[in-house]
């Protein structure tokens, strides 16, 4: 393979491997979910503002109302994302999360739908449906496992949700502006979110265990800053449809960290229910869509 070629393959690799043990760190951090969310937004934005302040404070002025307005909706949503994805994971496996996050690139179809009057596509519908079914699957499974482990199906799904509507109020403000002073401004808000809600609920801001430290700045640098700063690089050389896809096997390696290193077993029902919300998403970014549901959906999949 010619080295310009490898390079942005061997990044994407990095990159999905990063996102893959987001759920993994989170896990094994002691600490509540609305702390564990705050110290990996606060310290993504301590890491980031040198070069926010280098490249991007200037452009500030350059914002509209509206662009403040979605920007400050985005970092609001974002922080409820977090909270409830994280919690999901106190009361579900990964497996089950994390497949039911990676629904974002269906519920942002449903979104530009209903936001922005694009038509529904035969395959789209086909797509949905397969999806569910496989959702359903997962959920059946952990029902009857326990109801702890529904709730936290749940908790993803919603999760889930709050990240499509930050995309959604997000996409036309990163249009107009550079990724670095829009995370910059999004990771701020998101903070401060989380900072707020951890005040108003009285979560102790000390982790619970020394150790945590090291879990935060793993979620900071990996799945934060390194996975999705790779994304983007390498979607110079790559197409995003490459991308989309390579990060369908974010769900595959997390899985793969949850069993080695939480001794997570997988159930049949986890495997088949997975195996068909994949091949549901898969089928969905593969097929022709109109430009703005494209767009939507292969950003969605590139978030946690």
């Amino acid at each position: 393979m010619n080295r310009n070629h490898f390079y942005p393959y061997a990044a994407l690799i990095i990159g999905v491997l990063s996102v893959s043990a987001s759920a993994i760190f989170v896990k094994l951090s002691s600490s509540p979910a609305p702390v564990t969310a705050f110290y990996r937004m606060f310290l993504s934005v301590l890491i980031l503002m040198p070069l926010f302040l280098l490249k991007s404070i200037k452009e500030i002025k350059l914002l509209t109302k509206k662009d403040w307005l979605f920007t400050i909706l985005a970092g609001v949503l974002l922080a409820v994302h977090f909270i409830l994805w994280f919690e999901s994971l106190q009361y579900t496996s990964v497996a089950s999360s994390v497949v039911l996050v990676t629904l974002q690139p269906l519920f942002a179809f449903i979104g530009t739908y209903f936001f922005f009057k694009e038509k529904l596509s035969a395959g789209g519908i086909l797509s949905s449906i397969l999806t569910i079914i496989g959702s359903m699957i997962i959920s059946w499974g952990d029902l009857k496992v326990s109801g702890e482990a529904l709730f936290g199906d749940m908790l993803a799904l919603a999760a889930c949700l709050m990240v499509t509507a930050y995309l959604l109020f997000g996409q036309e403000v990163r249009k107009r502006h550079n990724l670095t002073l829009y995370s910059g401004l999004v990771y701020g808000i998101s903070a401060a979110t989380l900072l707020i809600y951890c005040l108003l609920f009285s979560y102790p801001l000390v982790p619970a265990e020394r150790t945590d430290w090291f879990y935060f700045v793993l979620l900071a640098v990996f799945p934060n800053l390194l996975g999705h700063s790779l994304f983007n690089w390498a979607l110079k050389w790559i197409s995003t449809n490459t991308i989309s896809v390579a990060i369908l096997f974010e769900p595959v390696g997390a899985v793969i960290l949850a069993c080695i290193f939480l001794q997570e077993i997988i159930t049949l029902t986890q495997i088949i229910g997975g195996s068909i919300i994949m091949t549901g998403i898969l089928w969905f970014l593969l097929g022709n869509r109109p430009n703005k549901q494209r767009e939507t959906a292969q950003e969605a999949s590139l978030i946690d």
